[in-house]
């Protein structure tokens, strides 16, 4: 009898949430890496995907070896790659600890990987795109941990102000009159590994667009061990779904235990059809692919429907 070849590479898990991309591999225990290219974004590098390497800001949420353990690989190909040093983001707690990994491949290698580290104090704002701002904020896990919001800073005229014409507003704003007001739009939150907790109900999180959250247990008899590893269990997730107000909840971070039809019936359960709705699975292939295909489709239908300019009247003959 022949021996069995390797099994099947896994592939990226991929969703399209207009307007962004969301593309990644998450499997509890072995490997998280996710990025959001429209906002040159990624979230974790447990592993290091080719796909991974564009992205120019990487925020890590903690220390877990399935969630940091391809940080130098993906430091050292950006640099191979041409593609300039990369700006690594993480929790300040754990940013000397991330310092002394990376001084250690420069033993091993006898060569220097550039990389920027950027530890940041929870709320403190880093700016990864034009008015495009990352914070990060304090998680519930078994070593220190930190989730992640992405929101948008935008400008508006105050409302007293919103009658007066053009020449009038630059009057005022020669004359140092703050005629603006300043708010954010919460594009994206990432918890990364956690227990459910107050810090999942903050306003950046509870609004966002887009939320990316691991659930790691979904049986009914698995509460209790959910508990102890710190992590989320699919009634909690339910819990929560009250609450959100986005587009789309993103689960990621599921075992391979999980069968993803029974996470799905599990959401349908506990949630009730309406919520489940707004819930999708990173590693479901074969739903996320037929999704992307009816996008496709209904984006050529809109083309095609959408109306045509008149041609220009042809050019009258010249006089003979």
């Amino acid at each position: 009898m022949l021996p069995k070849p390797p099994p099947r590479e896994l592939s990226l898990g991929f969703l399209y949430v207009p307007p962004y991309r969301v593309y990644g591999e998450s499997i509890a225990g072995e490997a998280t890496c996710l990025a959001i290219p429209e906002l040159d974004l990624g979230f974790d590098i447990g592993s290091c995907p080719r796909a991974m390497l564009s992205t120019k800001h990487l925020a890590i949420s903690h220390g877990h070896m399935d969630h940091i353990g391809a940080l130098a690989y993906y430091c050292s190909q950006r640099r191979f790659q041409g593609m300039g040093n990369a700006k690594v983001i993480c929790d300040a707690r754990i940013a000397p600890a991330i310092k002394r990994m990376m001084e250690g491949y420069v033993d091993l290698e006898r060569q220097r990987t550039p990389f920027d580290l950027i530890p940041l104090q929870p709320d403190q704002p880093w700016e990864i795109k034009n008015n495009i701002w990352l914070r990060g904020f304090e998680t519930e896990h078994t070593c220190p941990s930190f989730g992640y919001t992405v929101s948008e800073k935008r400008t508006k005229l105050k409302q007293d102000f919103l009658e007066l014409p053009q020449d009038k507003l630059r009057e005022l704003k020669d004359r140092g009159v703050e005629i603006t007001r300043s708010f954010e739009i919460p594009l994206f939150a990432y918890t990364g590994d956690t227990s459910p907790g107050p810090h999942l109900i903050r306003e950046d999180v509870r609004k966002a667009q887009i939320v990316i959250a691991e659930c790691t247990f979904f049986e009914p008899d698995h509460k209790e061990r959910a508990k102890v590893g710190m992590h989320m269990h699919i009634d909690d997730i339910a819990e929560w779904l009250r609450v959100l107000e986005c587009e789309a909840l993103i689960l990621v971070h599921v075992s391979r235990r999980t069968d993803v039809m029974y996470a799905k019936k599990r959401i349908a359960e506990v949630s009730g059809e309406k919520l489940a709705r707004k819930v999708h699975f990173l590693m479901d292939y074969k739903t996320n692919k037929a999704r992307y295909e009816q996008q496709l489709l209904d984006a050529e239908n809109k083309e095609r429907r959408r109306p045509r300019p008149a041609p220009p009247p042809p050019n009258p003959a010249p006089n003979a």
